[in-house]
């Protein structure tokens, strides 16, 4: 008779439990191959373990081969005993251990060469073991998810979360690197420190990062504020009025939209020189707001699916157009409102090729973007590159905040309207 249980799909089961399988045969298996250093993820995480001068970041490997004998055992208990619970907890497993694999071709070197086993390790070292396991853990992963009817964007989105975490975790540990230098050959630092950080914001530093940060945050709040306005103020026009000549100055907007914006840098660069702008805040601030309105599609769509028959009960009850727009499409709107202010911050926090080519030499009027970017000059990158990874994420941080204090809107959309 063929089991069943409720909330699992248990094709999958057998497919699960032979990658498991495969992966628990992998620590078995060749795991460094070289003429001078031959051993299976299992014995040299036993090796490993007994050697006091080796890194503390052997115990990925440890951690890694217990997750496979110990996702191999989860896999016998669901063939014996198959449970919802049990499944979850399986998966859960196989992520940990998907993720340490992964981890393991980066931390590698740094835990064969501090063991004292080789002095100069590469990936390409890496045998036909690791391999096999880390293509195992993934497909487990994979198929316990679909088992537990987990839907594919999910399992999708988890197998590319795991993927990005690196380059993320690489930046961030750069940022905490005490050894100076633009290359050293090891994804983990030796030894962390703050002080990257620390020589960004000292008043003696030759680097006025402060200064950089400011300068962006001022030009992207009033970027963030003025578009927002003209970019929404253009779209509720455009969706809610006819006049003579709207479509086609529509077209003419998105054929303008089309060209990239560097096209006109030259052009826009003299006329601020002219006006004597150039080098300063408020010419970047201007040339933002200026071609703001281009930007109105999105909003604009969105707009139009907001139904009429509500202004038209408000201009019944005496409300003229402003007061439609802020007391009642802006309330419906705020999904797209938070779109338009992280596009407009975004796109002015991250904006280098205008800045680079406005400031020019002056130095104490460079945005993050330039200013970093100066950093890695071939004259400085070596000096001053976890500096530049220290800056690189205090750059980010601004956008992480904004985004999850502003995500929860996202889910609200058009939420009703009541006439009273």
């Amino acid at each position: 008779m063929k089991k069943t249980v409720i909330g699992l799909n248990l094709k999958y089961l057998y497919y699960a439990f032979g990658a498991a399988l495969l992966s628990f045969i992998s620590i078995f298996l060749p795991y460094i191959s070289r003429d001078d250093l031959r051993m299976s993820l299992f014995s040299f995480s036993l090796d490993v373990l007994g050697k006091e001068n080796s890194m503390p970041l052997k115990f990925i490997m440890i951690i890694a081969c217990a997750l496979a004998v110990v996702s191999f055992v989860f896999g016998i208990f669901s063939l014996v005993k198959t449970s919802k619970s049990l499944a979850f907890v399986w998966q859960s497993i196989l992520a940990v251990e998907t993720a340490l694999f992964t981890l393991i071709m980066f931390v590698t070197k740094m835990v064969v060469e501090g063991a004292g086993y080789a002095n100069s390790f590469l990936n390409k070292d890496l045998s036909v073991g690791y391999w096999i396991g880390l293509v195992a853990a993934y497909t487990g992963l994979i198929f316990v998810m679909k088992m537990t009817k987990t839907s594919t964007g999910y399992i999708a989105l988890t197998i590319l979360g795991i993927v990005w975490m690196f380059p993320i975790l690489w930046i961030v540990l750069t940022a905490l690197r005490a050894e100076q230098g633009y290359y050293v050959g090891y994804f983990f630092p030796k030894k962390l420190t703050l002080d990257n950080f620390i020589s960004l914001f000292k008043n003696d530093s030759v680097i006025p990062f402060a200064k950089w940060w400011l300068n962006t945050f001022i030009v992207a709040m009033c970027a963030c504020v003025i578009n927002t306005l003209i970019v929404l103020s253009v779209s509720f026009v455009l969706s809610r009025t006819r006049f003579a000549g709207r479509k086609a100055f529509m077209n003419i907007l998105m054929i303008i939209g089309m060209f990239p914006g560097f096209m006109s840098l030259i052009a826009v660069y003299n006329i601020l020189k002219g006006i004597g702008l150039n080098q300063s805040l408020l010419a970047l601030i201007v040339v933002g707001a200026a071609g703001a309105a281009m930007g109105y599609h999105v909003s604009k769509g969105f707009f139009d699916t907001i139904p009429k028959a509500i202004d038209e009960a408000a201009i019944i009850d005496g409300a003229s157009r402003l007061q439609i727009f802020t007391h009642i499409t802006l309330p419906l709107s705020k999904s797209i409102i938070v779109y338009t202010v992280l596009g407009s911050f975004l796109a002015t926090w991250s904006d280098y090729i205008f800045p680079s080519m406005l400031f020019g030499d002056k130095q104490s009027s460079y945005t993050v973007a330039v200013g970093l970017y100066w950093l890695t000059d071939f004259r400085r990158i070596d000096r001053y590159y976890t500096q530049f990874a220290a800056g690189a994420v205090i750059v980010a941080l601004p956008i992480v905040i904004l985004f999850i204090w502003l995500q929860r809107f996202y889910v609200e959309g058009l939420s009703g309207s009541v006439k009273g």
